[in-house]
């Protein structure tokens, strides 16, 4: 990366579960707190439904990433047995003052939805009135918690569809992080435009890449650097469960090589820099990854202006 504008690094923690933010968010913390780092998170909104999740063990490919990445010591059974035999407890709603304290620190928190597993694993099935449901209860909740309106939106697996898309539009947000992809872009589908931009997140994440790149924290974070581009915005999702549970030490060989090297940023900033009317049109379409079993909502190239 020498020789040229370094890259710029938004780290979005996504908050998925109860145990996330109550264990996994205040080591993330410190952790950036360390270096000088503010982040973007985005919080689960809603019930951690972890639990409803394990129909899925139906699925060889998911049965297949539980045993790479060990899920049952990475999330703790209380968190999978979540909202099944074990009941829901709320994510945001349990824990609003530490959602302010990251905000006093100069951190951006955003929403990620409000029932996780409702969302990645039913999406496609929802009407246009359910989703929209998903996400005026996930901003009532935020602004009972932080006491503001909510300005940005992740989408819980990056799985998005027409009526989603739509409903982040006109509900407000000023940005979406909902794809994966390689830069930020006006996400359309089936000929439709959205207005809201996209900063799509465009390196893989720890549970794609653990158990297969290896898991040596030095190579996990040395593979992601070598991903870096030098002059571009790269979006690297972490989750807290992962990097702020038990591979905090991958997080800590990631910022270790980087601190110095790269440009960390908020995704809200970036967002806000933007020349919206500028950015390039692209389709979003449903596709696949290496080391994640069910489909994500991916950039396609720019269409012809």
């Amino acid at each position: 990366m020498s020789g040229a504008e370094p890259p710029r690094v938004a780290l979005k923690v996504d908050i998925d579960t109860h145990d996330g933010l109550r264990v996994g968010v205040p080591v993330i913390r410190e952790r950036l707190a360390a270096h000088g780092i503010r982040a973007s998170f985005f919080v689960v909104c809603g019930p951690d439904t972890m639990g409803r999740r394990l129909h899925r063990l139906l699925r060889p490919r998911f049965v297949m990433k539980l045993i790479r990445t060990r899920a049952p010591s990475v999330y703790g059974w209380r968190t999978l047995l979540s909202g099944t035999l074990l009941p829901a407890r709320p994510i945001a709603a349990a824990f609003p003052e530490l959602l302010r304290a990251l905000v006093r620190d100069g951190h951006e928190v955003a929403v990620h939805g409000h029932d996780h597993a409702l969302w990645q694993d039913r999406l496609p099935a929802l009407d246009a009135a359910a989703v929209v449901t998903q996400i005026t209860r996930a901003r009532t909740i935020y602004r009972e918690a932080l006491g503001m309106d909510p300005h940005a939106f992740a989408a819980p697996g990056w799985r998005c569809t027409a009526a989603s898309l739509a409903a982040v539009d006109d509900a407000g947000f000023t940005y979406r992080s909902d794809t994966r992809g390689t830069a930020p872009y006006r996400p359309a589908v089936g000929g439709r435009v959205f207005r809201a931009p996209e900063l799509p997140t465009t390196l893989p994440t720890l549970d794609e890449t653990y158990g297969v790149v290896g898991r040596d924290p030095a190579a996990l974070a040395d593979d992601l650097v070598a991903r870096l581009r030098p002059g571009t915005l790269e979006v690297h999702t972490i989750h807290a469960e992962l990097e702020g549970g038990p591979h905090t030490d991958v997080l800590d060989a990631f910022l270790a090589r980087t601190v110095g090297r790269v440009r960390f940023v908020r995704l809200c900033d970036e967002a806000a820099a933007l020349d919206v009317a500028a950015l390039p049109i692209c389709e979003v379409r449903d596709g696949t990854l290496p080391g994640r079993p069910l489909p994500v909502a991916v950039q396609q190239p720019p269409a012809a202006r």
